[in-house]
């Protein structure tokens, strides 16, 4: 059975042929210290300590360059056809290698709009540049955007299945999660006991272990990626959550809302359910405007009209984003022509992308009310990974 390195090496050389890039080039060194994002895709977890070139080209050739101590690691992937160690310098077998290639354009990992194609350093291009001083090949240089883009966002069947187990451990800690849930706990507790359930399932945080999960009950509990604090549950809170684990190295990112009664109450106030209903309406907005070629603003803007048709605040947030390795996976996002998003909003969806779609409003006096599905982008529009949350979590007083 292929290794996902081999796969996503394989997927590669395919889209540099759709994308006609005659030389993918990955430039690296110390990645122990600094990697570039990339290298988990066409080289796996291990490390590289010299200066190393990772060239995929589309007529199929699969070299690495590396330092003669990381050659026999580098066999042992089974993914490189071509390795070449060096002793004193890179450059020279650097040279050569390029020389036969002769390619037309040499694609390198950096852009102004992907952080995950942006791996390659400064010091390290202008490295790169030094070395090939007095070729033709300086000048050939182009952003690797679109290939690493798509090598990425379009997830084999393997790494769609490892998405699909970390959800499913994600609900399962949530199911636990709304059993456990009493008036009176912190918001610090809870989140306590989600991660007990995640460390009893093999599993880790999908980001950042401090905000994750983050949990908000009531209105005056800071949402976004504030760490869980002490604000208690109380009867006329929303408890909010934001949650998603990593396992086997794919993330999972889900959102869910409970409401608890007041004193007397049977059902949710009229604004907590029009706020939920809207939500869940912006969702279903989302979900059923995504389709392969659309573009991400496009979508973005079909679930925050249903949110300001409602009446609600525009939310200050993109709709949705990558989901995969990362529970962040750069690419394109489904978000607003917004300065801070740079061109990642009109990227055009593509069939095997894996994204969330969270929209969200406040609701005066009560809290926050997000939701966030976890969806596959197919040939026809898009699936559901999750179990979309059709109905408020209500728990009487």
């Amino acid at each position: 059975m292929a290794s996902l390195v081999q796969e996503k090496v394989d997927q590669a050389v395919k889209i540099l042929q759709e994308k006609d890039v005659d030389v993918w080039l990955t430039f690296v060194r110390e990645t122990s210290l600094m990697a570039d994002p990339i290298l988990l895709l066409i080289f796996g977890e291990g490390d590289l300590t010299w200066q190393s070139a990772l060239i995929l080209t589309q007529n199929g050739e699969r070299i690495a360059i590396v330092g003669h101590f990381e050659a026999e690691n580098v066999r042992k992937l089974g993914v490189y056809s071509e390795i070449i160690p060096y002793h004193y310098g890179i450059s020279e077998p650097l040279r050569e290698v390029l020389q036969r290639l002769n390619p037309r354009q040499i694609a390198l990992n950096f852009s102004s709009n992907d952080p995950l194609a942006d791996g390659l350093t400064h010091a390290m291009y202008q490295k790169l540049t030094q070395f090939l001083e007095g070729t033709p090949y300086a000048d050939r240089f182009c952003s690797a955007e679109d290939v690493i883009n798509a090598v990425n966002g379009r997830k084999t069947n393997a790494e769609v299945a490892r998405i699909r187990a970390a959800i499913q451990e994600t609900e399962a800690i949530f199911a636990e999660t709304f059993s456990y849930v009493r008036i009176g706990m912190s918001e610090r507790e809870i989140a306590n006991f989600m991660k007990q359930r995640l460390v009893q399932r093999g599993c880790v945080e999908g980001w950042s272990a401090e905000n994750c999960p983050a949990v908000n009950s009531g209105p005056d509990s800071p949402v976004g990626h504030a760490a869980p604090t002490d604000i208690r549950v109380q009867p006329g809170h929303i408890l909010h959550f934001d949650f998603g684990v990593k396992k086997d190295g794919f993330c999972s990112d889900i959102q869910r809302v409970m409401y608890f009664c007041k004193a007397g109450e049977k059902h949710p106030p009229e604004e907590v359910q029009r706020g939920f209903d809207t939500v869940v309406k912006a969702v279903e907005a989302a979900a059923q405007a995504m389709r392969p070629g659309v573009s991400g603003y496009e979508v973005d803007d079909a679930a925050r009209q249903v949110v300001l048709a409602a009446g609600y605040p525009e939310y200050l947030y993109g709709t949705g984003h990558q989901l995969g390795r990362r529970a962040h996976d750069g690419g394109g996002m489904l978000g607003p022509l917004w300065e801070r998003y740079g061109d990642a909003p009109k990227k055009r969806l593509e069939s095997g992308q894996v994204y969330t779609i969270e929209p969200g409003l406040l609701v005066e006096g009560y809290g926050y009310m997000g939701l966030e599905e976890d969806v596959l982008v197919t040939d026809e529009g898009v699936e559901f990974l999750t179990k979309p949350q059709k109905e408020l979590i209500v728990v009487e007083g």
